[in-house]
């Protein structure tokens, strides 16, 4: 026998409903009204309400400190690792693959400052790889002190994207940072490599070539600070290589022995 429409549909609530399986049928509602629904009763429990689902926890925003510039200041070395390594301070954070602290001997006589991270320095997490920071460690080998010997940071932590010059609220919020970092290590002497550098650590807009041209004082520490050649600029600029050596001599004439 053929089976019409209706008890075709009837078959099917039938065997959903041995499966335990609620069925849905349309409410009878009034002509101009949309239809409702309601569950047939298939000899099971109720269907749960639905639940609004559990919010998630919410990111930090950039902007948001991860501590204050006094508590930075008392941090020792695994806090402060820990605190750059978490920062938020600025939007840098959201585009960084990780932060890049520094390396190196942590009573060191001799402190770098370059300017920040680049793409590779990005990546493995560590200031001045690649062609430029072997440059920089042939630099240093002049002076008769390794990488292992000296310690080395950026004014930022982060990489700004398209390696553009940092912003002046970018420097402003991991100022505490690097000033804790000179404060551990006290350094003997600063050696400030490119303008960027040698400006945001001195706190002045000369350029370059008149920065180059004395010994500093970086105040309150009262510690003396030269400013020399970036190496990428030299890697481009190989001329000035005299000149950086004239730079190195001036440090030298600050290192104990």
């Amino acid at each position: 026998m053929r089976m019409t429409g209706d008890d075709s549909d009837k078959r099917r609530r039938t065997l959903l409903r041995r499966m335990g399986i609620d069925v849905w049928v349309p409410r009878e509602a009034p002509a101009g009204t949309p239809a409702a629904t309601e569950a047939v009763d298939a000899g099971g429990p109720e269907p749960a309400p639905p639940t609004a689902p559990e919010p998630s926890p919410q990111p930090a925003q950039p902007g948001e400190p991860a501590a204050s510039g006094h508590a930075v200041a008392q941090m020792d070395w695994q806090e402060l690792a820990a605190t750059v390594a978490g920062c938020t301070r600025c939007p840098l954070c959201e585009s960084r693959t990780q932060t890049v602290f520094g390396v190196g001997r942590r009573d060191a006589d001799i402190l770098v400052v370059g300017e920040a991270p680049g793409a590779e320095e990005d990546r493995r997490g560590e200031p001045f790889v690649g062609r430029a920071g072997q440059l920089l460690d042939s630099m240093l080998q002049a002076l008769g002190y390794g990488r292992e010997r000296v310690f080395i940071a950026n004014i930022l932590k982060c990489r700004p994207p398209r390696n553009r010059d940092p912003e002046p609220a970018e420097v402003e919020a991991c100022r505490p940072y690097l000033e804790r970092q000179i404060a551990l290590v006290a350094p003997r002497v600063i050696l400030a490599v490119g303008r960027v550098a040698a400006q945001n650590l001195l706190a002045t807009d000369k350029p370059l070539r008149m920065l180059r041209q004395r010994l500093h004082t970086l105040e309150p520490q009262g510690i003396p600070v030269v400013v020399s050649y970036h190496p990428a600029y030299l890697l481009r600029s190989p001329a000035d290589k005299a000149k950086a050596w004239d730079d190195l001599k001036r440090l030298r004439e600050n290192l104990p022995g």
